[in-house]
């Protein structure tokens, strides 16, 4: 009873902090808005007063600037490939940094606004490249016997189904929704990688797959 008062409790937590960051990010991108709108009627104004003003023309160059580093300040950090990241098999490195890249697609699709259709493109691309790479290893490890194939699928099952409602979620919610698609894919991606992937890599390499 008390562990399920205390895992009710922290959903309850992680949900609250979910919406005060979403929130915050609201609340920045109005305070930017009305910044930008304030800098555009100084420049009018400035210009009003004369071209051969200065004032203006150092508003117009921080008009320009404003969303450009708005959007830096507020995008996700890049997730960068690193040499122990690899499992020892070259095909499946190579899936590895194809997964990592189509999930920056999706962060970058997400923290720069893009459009609907480009957000779901870069979410299902995503996707299916998991699922696609997920068969592989698979089938890799039952060519190979290798012990602890069970368990793994286990675990790309449960990351899909999880993604899955997500994708759901997305469809329900929109873009507000993908803030959470994004962490928990990041997490899980590496996580999963330097976690169970390296445990198949001697198997692998035992058996002949570089």
């Amino acid at each position: 009873m008390k562990a399920q008062q205390k895992k009710t409790q922290q959903e309850h937590t992680q949900n609250e902090q979910k919406v005060g960051s979403e929130m915050n990010k609201r609340l920045s991108a109005l305070l930017v808005a009305s910044m930008i709108g304030l800098i555009i009627v100084a420049i009018g104004l400035g210009f009003l007063i004369g071209l051969d003003n200065p004032i203006p023309w150092l508003l117009l160059v921080v008009l320009i600037l404003t969303p450009i580093l708005y959007r830096r300040l507020n995008q996700k950090p890049s997730v960068v490939w690193k040499d122990e990241y690899s499992v020892g098999v070259k095909v499946l490195d190579n899936d590895h940094k194809k997964l990592i890249s189509l999930l920056n697609q999706f962060k970058t699709a997400y923290d720069y606004y893009t459009e609907t259709e480009f957000e779901r493109q870069a979410l299902e691309e995503l996707v299916a490249y998991t699922k696609f790479h997920f068969e592989r290893e698979e089938k890799y490890m039952a060519e190979t016997g290798y012990p602890d194939l069970e368990n793994h699928k286990r675990q790309h099952l449960t990351m899909i189904s999880q993604v899955e409602s997500f994708v759901e979620k997305y469809k329900r919610e929109g873009h507000d929704s993908l803030n959470e698609v994004s962490d928990f894919l990041t997490h899980w991606l590496l996580n999963h990688i330097n976690g169970t992937d390296k445990q198949y890599s001697k198997h692998l390499n035992q058996n002949g797959i570089h």
